[in-house]
């Protein structure tokens, strides 16, 4: 038994790196993008190959394992374990040297691959082999799977760019592989010698033949490369700490052919034929795989076939050969860059779009990269569909079909006893369908825990007796990733699944993609670690705060491994009120980056205020939470007061404003936000009264109130009522100007009044209804998590906007008969709005206007925090009250509303360059297509950064936030503001982005609305 204490006390006394037995750390790596989990004993970070050696001296001395862990985007589960695992990526992760002149490169294992594009590509160079992972997966893991990518019908697997190794066994020897015997340990020459017939006869000959050890380079003819055979042994022979690897010329230009078939089979039993125009990459899939809107020609399933060319001309005609050689059904040529990375982020998203069935169904990896023949691919996937229909099964291959290689996902029941024994029973009928084809069980993750029991069908008894013999040879004590490819575990066990609880837990959020299930949402994370990527992010928002401090804590990745321990219960033992998993969410911005980016829309700021909701329950919270998640109610009360004077006055006194912001949780380095002298709806109150007197004057003179061909109601969000009033007002003129008439929102609660057909005629409210309440989105208590005030407000929201949310035929049954009025007293109009919305319901809702949204009106919302809010939130937290739907489905960015409402209105010609950062909450949930076309309209030139602004709403603002804020600030938005010419457009739609701007960059950003409301006055 190990004494897991003394084992933690030597290794802090043996290495420089940092050690982490504490559960957090133990908890953020027991699962890799594989089915299964291991808990380890702990985590070493080391810093050199000295802390490696140290570390394996230790280990050794108490007989605990020790795995080696890169980028953990491991399908197979190699990368988890049960004793040390070892990772690379904190310290020993930097490119050593660069070689134009050799073509070559030394890197450390924990180097991530894009890192080493970014340098070789400079020198017109690259590193051949390419993972769909290549944003977060590091050198070390490329080489320990013999991973492939897109273009290894070009350039090869790892193993065909690796030159030399560093290597440590795990006794401590250090050695250098390369060709010749180079670095070989004792033993390993006599144990070839000694079966060269069997090495020269036992392997299957195809492109991708990943399984087992490639014992086969080893031998005389191919060079006796030790360092080729070391790639793919995924951890088990020793440990990298340095690799020299070859780099390939890249081609200045580049054409994308995407070749449309029938089904995936065709698409299959052509790729072959291909070959012969020397591609850079054949990648197939199917539909199912494919957004409707992906722009793809016609098909059923596509072939992406890559060509180069010193020029673009070059590349494009490479490209139309490939179409006149290939029997399509349609094609498209696409050389521009932007496209070619639209199409191949499609293909790269695979890994976890295929996560999820068409209906919403779950599916797993398990079987996700065998590989044939490339010749043999048609057929083998007839055979592939064929057994998963004997057994019930559903999934959608993709993959390197130039290369035979196929990936799947598959809706395997890993939950029950049955479902794991069908997973067992397929996987066994399975390889042997892979074999029959002549085929390799893995073509590109490795075996891992997946597929090694299933070796012997691959190989034979005996030339696996030969690979444990190896590994003898190179691990006498078995110390490196045992249970992987020798003397492995079933493949049915270590499955992560089988800890989770198989009961849905009560929780306050919907799920209704997951079933309802907080456990299934969990689920979602398959560990393919989008989120981990640190490179250039484009318009891209997932994950800022991992970006701004690249620990796998404060990942989507990392929090959803702590939520799955948490509900697992064995490592995180006291559930909700676990410190681990708040502390992890602490730095989650909840800018809802994850629901769009993640592959399979992981939504970490729902998971977020799920867990805060149950984690303070019953309990007092901290002070930001009461300060900030009570907002409304705070404003609202100065509003009514009328001490916005008097509260900025005291802001701008310092030690008023620091005690201030330290009894509220607010951070010292923040100024309070000044609040507008006149709430919007008080100036728009008065612009109310003007109208009505207008019209009263035309009604004096026998004419007729002239009123706009369209309504809509403009949503006063908290930030706009009383922080930034002048975007409301800016947005009216807009809007007016386009035609649109602008109705406030009501105040009271109104009825709808039926006609005597039983249609809606008109709205009407009791004289008696005195009490005045606001509509409000909840954004803030949603944030904080306090979801039981947050579903109050909503509910109360609701009841104040009921009758506008229905339609004329809501009315028509008896449903609707509560709403209709006692007497024709109960309509009379109280106020100046109220008679606008009575005048309003004179509207024809069959009008030929052209209006999708029949009368009444949709909403307008100015911030899109609190669009979004209203759009997804809202209707997954009532998710029984048919009234969240309706009113999340007529909800309007401005941007929207102006295309949907005023389709005819050209907007000012700005002639103007913009620049800033389009709203994170806006990328996710609502979409900047309308805005994009909108700014187009409106000549206004640029694009907008991806990214967080680090604000986020309350996170910010909150105590210990700041200089996080500040990173994510800094990741696009301020360079992007600071690069700009003089006389650029900073626009901003929200008000954290704009308070970001402010405070960090002295710079005034701007609301499209107010933009285009000063274009409107000049």
């Amino acid at each position: 038994m190990t004494d897991v204490s003394a084992l933690e006390a030597e290794l802090r006394g043996a290495v420089r790196g940092e050690v982490g037995f504490d559960v957090t750390s133990r908890a953020l790596v027991t699962m890799d993008a594989s089915n299964y989990r291991r808990v380890p004993a702990g985590v070493v970070a080391p810093r050199d190959a000295d802390d490696v050696a140290a570390v394996l001296e230790v280990c050794r001395t108490h007989g605990v394992p020790v795995v080696a862990r890169g980028g953990g985007t491991s399908i197979a589960g190699q990368a988890t374990g049960t004793g040390v695992v070892l990772d690379f990526t904190r310290h020993m992760n930097r490119l050593v040297g660069l070689d134009p002149a050799t073509r070559t490169a030394v890197v450390q294992p924990g180097l991530v691959l894009d890192r080493l594009q970014e340098a070789a590509a400079p020198h017109g160079l690259r590193f051949g082999p390419d993972p769909s992972t290549h944003g977060r997966c590091t050198l070390g893991g490329m080489i320990g799977n013999n991973s492939c990518g897109s273009h290894s019908v070009a350039w090869g697997t790892t193993a065909d760019s690796v030159r030399e190794l560093d290597v440590l066994t795990a006794r401590g020897r250090r050695l250098r592989l390369g060709p010749d015997w180079a670095g070989a340990p004792d033993g390993l020459r006599e144990l070839v010698a000694g079966d060269l017939a069997r090495l020269r006869t036992g392997f299957p000959e195809l492109p991708r033949r990943i399984s087992g050890y490639a014992l086969d380079a080893l031998l005389p003819e191919k060079g006796a490369d030790v360092a080729r055979s070391f790639c793919g042994s995924e951890g088990t022979l020793g440990i990298l700490t340095e690799a020299t690897v070859r780099l390939v010329e890249s081609p200045p230009a580049r054409a994308l052919a995407v070749l449309g078939y029938a089904d995936e089979s065709a698409a299959a039993e052509a790729a072959a034929g291909l070959l012969v125009c020397a591609p850079l990459t054949v990648e197939g899939m199917a539909a199912d795989l494919v957004p409707s809107s992906a722009g793809l020609p016609r098909g059923g399933a596509w072939l992406f076939v890559e060509t180069g060319g010193e020029t673009a001309a070059e590349a494009r005609a490479r490209a139309e050969t490939v179409v006149r050689a290939a029997d399509v059904l349609d094609a498209l040529v696409v050389t521009d860059a932007a496209g070619q990375r639209a199409l191949w982020r499609i293909r790269e998203d695979a890994a976890g779009t295929a996560t999820r069935m068409p209906d919403g169904g779950e599916a797993w990896p398990g079987w996700e990269d065998c590989a044939v023949p490339p010749a043999r691919l048609g057929a083998y996937l007839r055979d592939f569909r064929a057994l998963l229909t004997a057994h019930g099964l559903r999934g959608t291959p993709y993959g390197h079909f130039g290369d035979g290689c196929v990936h799947v996902r598959i809706d395997f029941d890993l939950l029950s006893e049955a479902g794991v024994a069908r997973f067992r029973r397929f996987s066994e009928e399975l390889a042997d369908v892979v074999v029959a084809h002549g085929g390799s069980l893995s073509g590109e993750h490795g075996d891992g825990l997946a597929r090694a029991e299933l070796l012997p069908r691959m190989y034979g008894d005996e030339l696996v007796t030969l690979f444990g013999r190896a590994k003898g040879i190179w691990d006498p004590d078995d110390l490196l990733n045992p249970g992987v490819l020798v003397r492995p575990a079933p493949l049915d066990t270590n499955l992560r699944f089988a800890v989770l609880p198989r009961e849905p837990l009560p929780v306050a959020f919907g799920y209704p993609a997951d079933g309802g299930d907080f456990s299934a949402a969990v689920r979602r994370c398959v560990g393919v670690a989008k989120c981990r990527t640190t490179g250039p992010s484009g318009a891209s928002v997932m994950c800022p705060s991992f970006r701004a401090t690249g620990e796998e804590e404060h990942s989507t990745r990392g929090r959803a491994r702590l939520l799955h321990e948490m509900l697992a219960g064995e490592l995180v033992t006291d559930g909700w009120r676990s410190t681990e998993v708040r502390d992890a969410l602490d730095l989650c911005l909840s800018c809802k980056g994850c629901r769009s980016d993640c592959p399979v829309g992981v939504d970490m700021a729902t998971y977020k205020a799920e867990f805060l909701h149950q984690h303070y329950a019953g309990r007092r919270r901290p002070a930001a939470h009461y300060s900030m998640g009570w907002l409304p109610r705070w404003l609202g009360w100065a509003a009514r007061t009328r001490t916005a004077g008097l509260a900025n006055a005291l802001a701008s006194v310092r030690p008023l404003a620091a005690l201030a912001k330290r009894l509220g949780g607010i951070a010292p380095e923040r100024r309070i936000p000044r609040l507008a002298p006149e709430p919007f709806s008080r100036w728009d109150r008065r612009r109310q009264r003007k109208r009505l007197r207008g019209w009263a004057d035309r009604a004096r003179a026998g004419r007729r109130p002239e009123l706009p061909a369209r309504l809509a109601f403009l949503w006063p969000d908290t930030f706009t009522e009383y922080l930034s009033p002048e975007v409301g007002r800016a947005a009216v003129r807009v809007l007016e100007a386009a035609g649109v008439g602008v109705v406030p929102l009501p105040t009271r609660r109104w009825r709808a009044r039926r006609s005597d057909d039983g249609g809606l005629e008109g709205y009407g409210m009791s004289v008696l209804n005195p009490r005045r309440t606001r509509a409000c989105c909840g954004l803030t208590y949603l944030s904080t998590g306090q979801l039981d005030r947050a579903r109050a407000v909503l509910r109360q929201t609701l009841d104040l906007l009921e009758p506008f949310l229905l339609l004329p035929s809501d009315l028509d049954s008896d449903s609707g008969s509560d709403l209709a009025p006692d007497s024709e007293s109960d309509l009379a109009p109280d106020s100046e709005s109220d008679l606008a919305l009575e005048s309003a319901s004179d509207l024809d809702s069959d009008s030929d206007s052209g209006d999708e949204f029949p009368y009444p009106p949709p909403f307008v919302v100015l911030e899109p925090s609190c669009a979004a809010a209203l759009r997804a939130d809202l209707p997954e937290l009532l998710p029984d009250d048919p009234r969240a739907a309706r009113l999340a489905a007529r909800v309007l960015t401005f941007a929207e509303a102006l295309e949907r409402l005023a389709p005819d209105w050209t907007p000012p010609r700005l002639d103007r360059a913009v620049t800033g950062q389009t709203h994170c909450h806006q990328h996710a949930v609502l979409g900047d297509a309308p805005d994009r076309r909108l700014r187009e309209a409106a000549a206004l030139t640029g694009d907008l950064v991806g990214g967080c602004c680090g604000l986020a709403g309350n996170f910010g603002f909150e105590k210990g936030h700041f200089q996080v804020s500040k990173a994510c600030a800094e990741e696009q938005l301020l360079p992007a503001v600071r690069e700009t010419e003089p006389g650029t457009v900073v626009l901003a739609d929200g008000f954290s982005c704009r308070t970001q701007l402010e405070q960090l960059a002295g710079v005034r950003g701007r609301h499209l609305a107010e933009v285009l409301a000063e274009g409107l006055e000049a």
